[in-house]
């Protein structure tokens, strides 16, 4: 996993967002922003990820001028439609699908569920100066902890004077 503290890896990759595809460029995304939350999923509609991507979604942190939000998958730009629309993710939707983006960042896993080369389940903040602020992954993509990655990303954000509320990640949900 990549360190804090480390100059975050630039991308530029396909993504979903508002319903079209795009070309993700992190560096305007970083140069926009006090901070940049990537987080990282095996695969789209994996529940453990799912209950923490509606968690960032319902707290609000894709609707701010001073984060931005990035959700990276090992699928492809065609589960991601369905996914961001299934459960109505208001962020865009990377696909990793051969897990560049993830290695860059150290966080490829090489086998989850018969599936290789694909990101782990993982939480990254980036501050404003490309510095690693905080990286947080779990073992495996099931894993409940509690709290989550992006639970605990919240206190990185806010010393980076984003003043975000804390996800409250409920793996139980319908998802």
């Amino acid at each position: 996993m990549i360190d804090v503290g480390v100059k975050a890896p630039d991308f530029i990759a396909p993504a979903v967002a508002g319903g079209a595809a795009v070309k993700l460029e992190l560096f305007r995304l970083v140069d926009g922003h006090e901070a940049v939350a990537l987080c990282f999923a095996p695969a789209d509609f994996v529940p453990t990820c799912t209950a923490a991507f509606a968690a960032v979604r319902d707290a609000g942190w894709h609707d701010r001028d001073d984060l931005a939000v990035v959700a990276l998958t090992g699928d492809s730009l065609y589960a991601g439609f369905a996914y961001a629309d299934q459960f109505d993710l208001p962020f865009p939707l990377v696909s990793d699908f051969h897990g560049g983006v993830a290695d860059s960042y150290d966080l490829v896993a090489e086998s989850w569920e018969g599936h290789s080369q694909i990101p782990r389940r993982a939480t990254v903040v980036i501050g404003g100066d490309w510095t690693v602020r905080f990286a947080e992954a779990t073992t495996d993509a099931l894993d409940r902890p509690a709290p989550s990655p992006v639970q605990n990303a919240t206190t990185a954000l806010r010393d980076l004077g984003v003043d975000v509320d804390r996800p409250r990640v409920n793996y139980d949900g319908p998802w």
